[in-house]
């Protein structure tokens, strides 16, 4: 994990040495997969941790949307890993490669 930087103080995500502006709530989906690595989180447990409300109301794709985004400012370059991991049908997971 040595290009990617995580402060959780300080709210502050770094890849290969750049800033990485990140929503809150993308922010707070990183630290839940950041901070228990190769974890699966299921689409519900994502939102019931992170939105702090009952999932019924958001759907699957608010999880997939947010996640899509993050993963996509985190792949500052073509040769950079995809750190978030899909579960099929079942939710995400962080792994450093």
């Amino acid at each position: 994990m040595d290009d990617l930087y995580f402060c959780q103080e300080q709210r502050l995500v770094c890849v290969d040495k750049q800033v990485i502006k990140l929503t809150a709530k993308e922010f707070d989906i990183l630290t839940l997969l950041i901070t228990h690595p190769k974890r699966v989180f299921t689409y519900e447990l994502i939102m019931e941790l992170v939105w702090n409300e009952d999932y019924s109301y958001y759907s699957r794709k608010a999880v997939n949307n947010h996640v899509s985004n993050l993963r996509s400012k985190l792949k500052v370059t073509q040769d950079s890993p995809d750190y978030i991991k899909s579960v099929v049908g079942v939710g995400y997971k962080f792994e450093v490669p």
